[in-house]
């Protein structure tokens, strides 16, 4: 049991999922005190073993203030969202219900109990369809789907809370998150799983699988999407990055988290053949809607301002990490015991 008595505590709320768990690991490596709060609706109690950990729901307002002051905390890691893109197309309500209402709430909890505070994940998704070469935080924002418009939602929210209420927080708007952790501890565990990598993973694993490769005559080099990869950990360390800035008392505001640069659909397909040996089953499909040639974000100012830097920037060391992860959670899959 974590002492609440003395100290104070970060809130990682979300943090059995897939970036707030790794964020939560590297809390736990900085000797930060944490309490995991989250209600397992998709994430996995497994991943939640880095401090203390409190089911509960983001909606549940008053059991979030009840957190915050037991466990003295004084920052929170905001993780908990809905967020599968097709999803939200089909149930707009759940979404913004559960991404809006229930920021709305944790806002709430954490203004009563004089938390001040804030480290939201947020996504490039806010961007939507572009056709700069790099995204920076001054691009306009044209959000696509109801995934996006409801993150777009809590980022204004949390400039409204600061003004009215003395929040400081940061927005992280992440490209895409990938790999796991080095030793294979922590990794993506998402059902169903939707993300490029570990789909292509599991087609390596299996040969039944196929990988459906939406859209082949892209104005890219290759005519197929591009994206910006960015590994897990180095999200996790921007997090504790941002946290410090806060609390030294500087201002809050918008981040991009990317590597800079772009690796298109059949790259990764290619490199996760090179990294496992392995045939990797391939039918191309038109195009889906919504999905625009390539996303690929400026990361300059979070290395000026957090000072951070990626480590895995490289693809194959990221599907290296993510190989390593998805092995092992096929080997528990198929031995449970």
């Amino acid at each position: 049991m974590q002492d609440t008595s003395s100290g104070h505590t970060v809130a990682v709320v979300g943090g059995a999922g897939y970036i707030g768990s790794h964020t939560a690991m590297k809390l736990a490596e900085a000797g930060r005190k944490t309490v995991v709060v989250d209600n397992l609706s998709t994430g996995h109690r497994e991943a939640a073993r880095f401090g203390e950990f409190v089911e509960a729901d983001i909606t549940d307002t008053a059991a979030l203030h009840d957190i915050f002051t037991r466990f003295r905390v004084d920052a929170v890691f905001h993780f908990a969202a809905s967020a599968y893109v097709g999803e939200s197309v089909a149930e707009p309500g759940k979404y913004y219900q559960n991404n809006v209402a229930g920021s709305l709430s944790l806002l709430d909890a954490m203004r009563s109990a004089g938390v001040r505070r804030m480290v939201f994940s947020s996504t490039c998704s806010l961007y939507g369809e572009t056709g700069d070469d790099l995204l920076r935080e001054d691009h306009a924002v044209n959000p696509m789907n109801p995934y996006a418009r409801t993150k777009l939602c809590i980022e204004w929210a949390m400039r409204d809370y600061a003004q009215a209420y003395g929040l400081n927080g940061i927005c992280l708007r992440y490209f895409n998150a990938a790999g796991a952790a080095p030793d294979a501890s922590l990794g993506e565990h998402h059902e169903p799983e939707t993300h490029l990598i570990p789909l292509v993973l599991q087609a390596a694993l299996d040969p039944t699988r196929v990988i459906r490769m939406f859209g082949t005559d892209y104005p890219t080099p290759d005519g197929t999407c591009i994206r910006d990869y960015i590994h897990v950990c180095d999200l996790a360390d921007a997090h504790i990055l941002a946290l410090q800035r806060l609390e030294t008392g500087l201002p809050g505001g918008v981040f991009n988290l990317g590597n800079g640069k772009g690796h298109s659909v059949r790259e990764v397909v290619d490199c996760t053949r090179a990294v496992t040996g392995r045939p990797i089953t391939v039918v191309e499909q038109p195009r889906r809607a919504g999905d625009p040639p390539k996303l690929v974000g400026s990361a300059q100012k979070a290395r000026a301002e957090l000072g951070w830097r990626p480590i895995f920037s490289d693809l194959r060391d990221i599907i290296e990490t993510a190989w390593r992860w998805e092995q092992k959670l096929d080997l528990l899959r198929r031995h449970p015991g």
